[in-house]
């Protein structure tokens, strides 16, 4: 009997274009995952428009005025009604609190503009350029009490150009986190199922 797919919740905060990568990673041939939710803490996020286009289930609540942990147990309650197996982080612009990252420990991804464990944080691209690097990237990697600062589970690299801005490396990187971010929820959908590990 083969066994069901991943249910997957997608966390963005923005346009959602990973989102979207892992939607039509999806749509193209049978995977290890199923987009259960995607979720936002912006109602008028751009990339909730291109959910809904997709006919992805929905769900967007501000976090304005509440304390972190309270609207993390709003989400989770959510998460656990649609019975959520496994999250990525898409462009999701607010911290999680330590309450939610104990509660999906080993269950939450991010994909982080820069190749870990170099310039946590913001502003990676123009770091990377100010340092002079040859080399620039994304890294997919397992969320911890630490910015961006668990396990790294899959990197992509691209030669840095002399004539580069922050902006135009940008621009590459993304287009790397494209393919990146579906192949390592694959993987790491695989690694659950096979594990029997997905409920928590």
């Amino acid at each position: 009997m083969t066994a069901k797919p991943v249910r997957l919740a997608i966390l963005i905060s923005g346009r959602g274009t990973n989102m979207v990568a892992i939607a039509e990673h999806k749509r193209r041939a049978p995977r290890n995952y199923e987009i259960a939710l995607v979720a936002s803490n912006v109602p008028e996020a751009r990339g909730l428009v291109a959910a809904r286009r997709l006919n992805l289930p929905v769900w967007a609540q501000s976090h304005e005025g509440q304390e972190r942990e309270t609207y993390d147990k709003r989400i989770h309650a959510e998460l656990k009604s649609r019975k959520v197996e496994l999250i990525a982080l898409a462009g999701y612009m607010r911290l999680l609190s330590p309450w939610f990252v104990k509660k999906w420990e080993g269950r939450i991804l991010n994909i982080h503009p820069s190749l870990l464990p170099l310039y946590k944080g913001l502003d990676t691209h123009g770091r990377a350029l100010a340092a002079g690097d040859a080399n620039a990237g994304a890294s997919v990697h397992v969320v911890t009490d630490e910015l961006d600062g668990g396990p790294v589970i899959a990197q992509a690299r691209i030669r840095i150009r002399a004539r580069d801005t922050a902006e135009s490396l940008a621009a590459r990187v993304l287009e790397e986190e494209h393919k990146l971010y579906p192949a390592a929820i694959e993987d790491y959908s695989a690694g659950l199922r096979a594990k029997g590990k997905k409920d928590g």
